[in-house]
């Protein structure tokens, strides 16, 4: 419909231009120069009036391209006032723009859904260019690194220089674990990267994953299997030699009763050979006693869980506490923020958690002039609540940060090395975490994240 009248148009146009030609031409044959001249301007405007109608629509269509090119598509062509060749045009402009406007809505809203999943997600992310200019990074990165703001990753060079160099020399597709302390915490990160283009440009994506607990869970699980399998081992093999040694020992001595003295033979032997069968009972009777400690240690029922009032349970732990601390002249001091701290945990499991690390933080402080013990607890992220126990004693040396949580290990002379692989396994049953922070001469705290 637009062509037809577009052609017409065109052809009533070009018939007035042949009919100037044909007056111009009679005005000149019969010397009439005024009409010559009046038919000559006419025809110049007819010319320029046509060749404005041609190129009108090709000048909407430019002038539409040119909005699309700078994604101006807000503007809308008026179809009612516009000349009837211009309408259908100026119709299906306003289609485009409208469906421009949609699609760039939809796409909008898509981004946004991304941009809130990937700031709830706990996955750490962050993308830069080839001169290692930030060009986003989520709140998960922010929180887990405590970096409120990156805008080049060589700054991670001063603050966090083990991470630098984790993601510098970190090849895409190959996942690496790299072990870092951010503040007060120490935790183990998974990172892994991918590249690609955008706009001509090189694009290098890592995300990290805190694994720390996911570690601890399959190190736990190890202990465990290690220790079922070794208790049952070691009480299978003892106990005949505790209950043949006491056979021997005891048949030993009723023959030695029953037999009349021999001035001829060597009593002697027959005391040490009695003694040893005696050590030999009591040291394998020590083992299985030994062994049935630590196969306690990987049969923990599961916590049976309730909301608690944290004051209430520090009270019981103080209360139970108080008579051997003062004894040894020891402060217990507890603080709770706020007053009224819920937590969701197995009260009795708890405080045997809290005992044993106050009984540690108690044998810390032995030494110190103005022993002091302090339980803390304060509401964290997430609902989550952090409890403290901090002492100001002789603390921990670095080297052995990493294995106090190890059964068997242990630094003092008549531990077990069971009581933080107990408390560990615990929180690790309450779904939590325990960390522990120390510097020699200055003291320790141990921290539970529920």
């Amino acid at each position: 419909m637009t062509s037809k009248r577009l052609e017409l148009g065109i052809g009533l146009r070009l018939l007035g231009l042949l009919a100037l030609l044909c007056a111009g031409f009679y005005a000149f044959q019969h010397q009439v120069y005024g009409l010559v001249a009046g038919a000559g301007l006419l025809l110049i405007l007819a010319v320029w009036e046509l060749a404005r109608y041609v190129t009108r629509n090709n000048r909407a269509l430019a002038d539409y391209l040119l909005a699309v090119r700078y994604r101006d598509f807000a503007q809308h062509y008026n179809e009612q006032h516009a000349d009837r060749s211009l309408r259908p045009l100026y119709a299906a402009f306003n289609q485009l723009n409208g469906t421009f406007r949609q699609l760039s809505a939809e796409r909008e809203a898509q981004f946004t859904y991304l941009q809130t999943v990937l700031q709830l997600i706990d996955t750490g992310i962050i993308s830069y260019d080839a001169v290692g200019q930030v060009e986003w990074l989520n709140e998960s990165f922010k929180q887990t690194l405590e970096l409120p703001y990156l805008k080049n990753i060589q700054a991670l060079q001063k603050r966090l220089p083990v991470l630098y160099e984790a993601i510098v020399h970190l090849q895409p597709g190959t996942p690496t674990v790299v072990k870092l302390a951010v503040g007060a915490k120490t935790m183990q990160l998974l990172l892994s990267a991918t590249a690609f283009r955008l706009h001509e440009r090189q694009f290098t994506l890592v995300a990290f994953k805190n694994i720390s607990h996911t570690l601890d869970e399959t190190e736990t699980a190890a202990w465990h299997k290690l220790l079922r399998v070794m208790t049952h081992e070691l009480m299978n093999s003892v106990a005949p030699i505790a209950s043949l040694a006491d056979s021997l020992r005891r048949n030993l001595h009723r023959e030695m009763e029953l037999v009349p003295p021999n001035p001829s033979a060597d009593h002697g032997l027959l005391d040490d050979v009695a003694e040893g069968l005696g050590i030999i009972q009591n040291r394998s009777e020590g083992l299985l006693r030994f062994a049935q400690v630590y196969r306690d240690l990987s049969t923990i029922s599961s916590p049976q869980l309730a909301t608690v009032c944290v004051q209430d349970v520090f009270g019981r732990v103080q209360g139970l506490m108080l008579p051997q601390l003062d004894g040894a002249g020891i402060a217990l001091l507890t603080a709770v923020e706020p007053s009224e701290l819920p937590l969701r945990a197995d009260p009795h499991l708890l405080e045997q958690v809290l005992i044993n690390l106050v009984l540690n933080a108690a044998y810390a402080v032995r030494e110190t002039s103005t022993p002091r013990i302090h339980l803390r607890a304060r509401a964290a992220a997430s609902s989550r609540v952090l409890i403290e126990v901090a002492d100001n004693g002789t603390g921990i040396p670095a080297d052995l940060l990493d294995s106090i949580f190890i059964p068997f290990f242990t630094t003092r002379p008549n531990g077990s090395g069971i009581g933080l692989s107990l408390a560990k396994q615990i929180v690790h049953l309450h779904g939590g975490s325990i960390k522990v922070q120390s510097a020699e001469g200055e003291g320790t705290v141990f921290q539970l994240e529920l």
